[in-house]
C-alpha cells in the first residue's frame, strides 16, 4: 500500500514556510516502495504524478519523485529541529540519504547523509 489519509496533517505553522529541505534518496526500488515504507510510520501518502508521492506528517510535507536510476528525489517543508529525525527514519528504513536543509532565503543552512 503506498497511498493512505491515515496520518497527520502539516500543522499551519509549517505551511508557511516555504520549501526548505530538498534531497536524493539511494538505492530505491520505486517511489511507491519508499511512500509504503512512509505509511507504514503512520505518514499519510498520496499520488501528486505518475510516478511521484506527497508524504506528510504534522513536522513533515514532502514529494518524491523517481530520477535516474534508483534514485528518488525528495523536496518540501520540514520542520528546522526536526531534520534529524527525517534523517533517522530514512535510515531505520535502510535508505541512504543525502539531506539540505535552507533558510527562507534559499541558502544552505545544514547539510546531512547517511
Amino acid at each position: 500500500m503506498d497511498i493512505s489519509d491515515e496520518g497527520l496533517t502539516l500543522d499551519r505553522q509549517w505551511i508557511d514556510l516555504g520549501h526548505n529541505v530538498c534531497g536524493v534518496l539511494r538505492g530505491c526500488r520505486t517511489a511507491s516502495a519508499v511512500a509504503a515504507r512512509f505509511v507504514c510510520a503512520g505518514w499519510s501518502s498520496r499520488s501528486s504524478s505518475w510516478h511521484g508521492y506527497e508524504l506528510e506528517t504534522s513536522w513533515c510535507q514532502v514529494e518524491i519523485d523517481p530520477i535516474d536510476g534508483s534514485d528518488v528525489l525528495l523536496n518540501g517543508v520540514v520542520d528546522p529541529a526536526r531534520l534529524d529525525d527525517l534523517g533517522r527514519l530514512l535510515g531505520f528504513f535502510g535508505l541512504p540519504y543525502e539531506l539540505e536543509l535552507s533558510d527562507e532565503n534559499n541558502a544552505l543552512v545544514r547539510a546531512i547523509r547517511g
